[in-house]
């Protein structure tokens, strides 16, 4: 397994409009998504940019890695557990991408990893799968297909 693009960091939060103000207000972001239902996974979701560098000149470029900022849609989302136990919220997962999300999953588990679940569609509208934090070094890793021309999500 090739180490892919760092995408983005995930974050649980139990108000994504507080965090939103947040990232705005202390950590000066400029390009915030709108924020979206994901009902399949039981989550609301919203992107928030951060330059891939700075130019020195008060610029910056696109492309950086982003932070997803996720939080529960009702009591039985998958986020719950982990908000009862970090009530500000927190890191969550990280989020690598990879050229090819089977011939991943297939080394993953011939590495003997566990796949938490079957792969499914992600926030960005292309296919995911997480592994299992005791087979991480204890972080939960979102695995991401890298998106294609034109499939990559923005809003």
């Amino acid at each position: 397994m090739k180490l892919g693009r760092l995408n983005h960091i995930g974050v649980a939060t139990p108000s994504i409009e507080d965090s939103i103000a947040h990232y705005r207000e202390v950590m000066g972001a400029t390009k915030i998504h709108t924020p979206f239902d994901l009902e399949a996974q039981g989550v609301k979701v919203c992107f928030v940019d951060t330059p891939a560098h700075s130019t020195g000149s008060g610029s910056s470029d696109s492309g950086g890695t982003q932070i997803e900022l996720i939080e529960p849609l009702g009591p039985d989302s998958p986020l719950t557990n982990f908000l009862e136990k970090n009530p500000l919220g927190g890191q969550h997962h990280v989020c690598f991408e990879v050229p090819d999300i089977e011939d991943a999953r297939k080394e993953f588990e011939e590495l003997g990893k566990r796949i938490l679940g079957p792969t499914r569609i992600g926030a960005h509208g292309t296919p995911i799968f997480f592994v299992h934090p005791k087979d991480m070094q204890g972080m939960l890793t979102e695995i991401m297909e890298t998106p294609k021309e034109g499939t990559h999500w923005s809003n």
